[in-house]
């Protein structure tokens, strides 16, 4: 499964849960600790039912595939499900569903991750089946050539013969230039077919490891359960040396760019916004300042833009904005907004940078406070899903948060001031590297 780490779902979760803790408390209370062959282990209790979700969240990604080799951290996820020396074929999935479980991966710019959800007694087997992968991965030609051809077809479905995905690739593309982030996720068509056994298998000997990657246990498990159980299964693993990471270079010409499509199977014009913006591994001081501020701008039918665009003017049908700073290199900003069929294009693009202006305009101590309050209250039963706890802490460790980082995300917030979303507003709309995106449908085309 492909998961775009610039996609509004993906920074939504990642906002949710990190909101919803007393300024004194932790948000999950979790538990870290190291192997000796280097596998970071966190552990999230959550004794509500007797179930566990296990993630194992492995530091590479698609920006650290080769040049042509696009596709590469894709497809060796689907063959991670295709067999080693102990379990044959693709019997990992109905072994996990035999016993009353449930399993799943996806691909991201910044990371890859599997994860099983189980009832708690079956725990042991879910680790044993996700370390003899981490070391014995084993497929044939037959299977190879199988999944090449699937994840062939994942990319024409899911982007070639999706407008909007494909208009979104094209967005990054004019955004991050010559930057990885640039580069599709799944690889192109020619690339996937490209891909040979031995691409995929160096990859896999380059980057599974112990030593690069994390262990989550998220649900009915105490700590030092989880340690014994972690040494037994993960513990004798050797740790290899890390491939080369992806070259992130330093963006530093400014550019506003502009990109239109016009595409078949598209009912309503979509107006994108995208800017590159800080993220917690360049300036953490300013992530938190913008996510306060996509709130204010475009989280819910109360924000400034909803108001004006949707409610009072009527020009738009829908207005969202979202900040995504969980990043291994740049986090990005966005706002998104559907105009409404009888507005022209140009004048909608107006009225949209006018409603903007006049919301950070309209920036005060009272509006920021209230955004804040919205963003703490009403999320605490989420924390207690220990599907998105493991999800959550993942993502953000796998970019390199700390434990602690993550368990003071929400004090952080709390400590946004009006004149620092002001500054990070002034910043970003002032000059900051962005594209404005327009997709219309094809039969508007001249």
């Amino acid at each position: 499964m492909l998961k775009s780490k610039k996609n509004s779902v993906f920074a939504v979760l990642l906002s949710i849960v990190l909101f919803c803790a007393e300024a004194e408390a932790k948000i999950f209370d979790m538990t870290e600790f190291r192997l000796k062959n280097g596998l970071q282990v966190i552990v999230i209790p959550n004794h509500k039912a007797p179930i566990v979700r296990q993630m194992v969240w492995y530091k590479v990604g698609s920006v650290d595939e080769a040049l042509g080799k696009g596709g590469t951290a894709h497809l060796l996820e689907h063959l991670m499900f295709r067999g080693t020396k102990k379990v044959k074929d693709s019997k990992f999935n109905s072994i996990v569903a035999q016993n009353g479980g449930n399993s799943n991966a996806f691909t991201a710019q910044d990371f890859t991750s599997y994860y099983e959800t189980m009832d708690v007694g079956r725990l042991e087997l879910a680790m044993a089946l996700e370390a003899d992968r981490m070391e014995n991965l084993d497929f044939s030609k037959k299977s190879f050539k199988k999944e090449r051809d699937v994840v062939f077809q994942e990319r024409m479905q899911v982007v070639e013969n999706n407008p909007f995905a494909y208009f979104g690739e094209a967005l990054r593309r004019v955004l991050w230039q010559q930057h990885p982030y640039a580069r599709s996720i799944s690889g192109t068509p020619e690339e996937i077919m490209s891909l040979n056994r031995d691409d995929v298998m160096a990859f896999y000997e380059s980057y599974y490891a112990p030593n690069n990657a994390i262990l989550i246990l998220s649900g009915d498990i105490e700590p030092q359960v989880a340690k014994s159980l972690a040494e037994k299964y993960f513990g004798e693993i050797e740790p290899r040396k890390v491939g080369l990471k992806a070259d992130f270079p330093k963006l530093d010409k400014q550019f506003d760019a502009r990109l239109e499509m016009k595409l078949p199977q598209i009912k309503a014009e979509r107006m994108v916004k995208l800017y590159v913006a800080p993220s917690v591994n360049l300036d953490k001081t300013e992530v938190y300042p913008l996510m306060v501020l996509a709130a204010y701008l475009g989280e819910g039918e109360t924000s400034k833009l909803y108001k004006k665009l949707v409610l009072q003017e009527k020009a738009a049908l829908g207005v969202s904005v979202s900040s995504d700073y969980a990043s291994r290199s740049y986090g990005g900003f966005s706002i998104s907004a559907t105009p409404k069929e009888d507005i022209k294009t140009e004048d909608f693009e107006t009225a949209l940078n006018k409603a903007i202006k006049q919301a950070v305009a309209e920036i005060t101590i009272e509006e920021i406070e209230k955004t804040k309050a919205k963003m703490l209250a009403g999320q605490v039963y989420l924390r207690d899903n220990p599907n998105d706890a493991a999800y959550i802490v993942g993502a953000m460790a796998a970019v390199g948060m700390s434990v602690e980082e993550i368990e003071n995300h929400a004090e952080n917030i709390r400590k946004v001031s009006a004149a620092e979303v002001r500054q990070a507003a002034k910043k970003l709309f002032g000059g900051a590297i962005s594209v404005t995106g327009i997709v219309k449908p094809a039969e508007e085309a001249n």
